[in-house]
């Protein structure tokens, strides 16, 4: 009997590590985004697709004052999540105060199965709070083509 409360022991004692390494870990984690990243220069930028009825995304790319900082080719399970409402993080890193111009291409089929490659421009204010930026691509009805903007949060 004593030795099967030591192993029972000894497995609650394993639990409990592995519960503690799952803990520092996400510590670590988060320590690193805050040293990478502090608020004060942190900028993200998220990519969402409303329905794609008349437009399929394919590609992305985001350009910060004239400097590519990301890019992505969606597999078609990527752009289904997206168009059910999900919302991608296509960049997250550090840029100085001040006013910056943001540049993304969207690469894709569009209305009548034709290849559709448009861009959108905006200037946006890093202020001392992280600045978050999502491109969206909404359906227009009314046009019977895809719209691309640029929000800021």
């Amino acid at each position: 009997m004593p030795l099967i409360n030591a192993a029972e022991s000894l497995t609650d004692e394993i639990e409990a590590l592995k519960q503690q390494a799952i803990e520092l870990n996400r510590d670590l984690f988060i320590l690193e985004e805050d040293l990478l990243f502090p608020a004060t220069t942190q900028v993200a930028i998220f990519v969402s697709l409303d329905v794609g009825y008349f437009f399929q995304l394919d590609a992305v790319e985001v350009e910060i004052d004239g400097r590519t900082v990301a890019s992505h080719l969606y597999t078609e399970r990527q752009a289904a999540a997206l168009s059910k409402g999900g919302l991608q993080r296509i960049y997250a890193g550090n840029l100085k105060k001040g006013e910056h111009e943001l540049t993304a291409v969207f690469v894709g089929v569009g209305p009548n199965g034709r290849d559709y490659r448009r861009a959108v421009t905006t200037r946006f204010q890093k202020s001392e709070d992280p600045a978050h930026l999502e491109l969206t691509i909404r359906d227009s009805a009314a046009l019977q083509q895809p719209e691309f903007r640029v929000r800021q949060w």
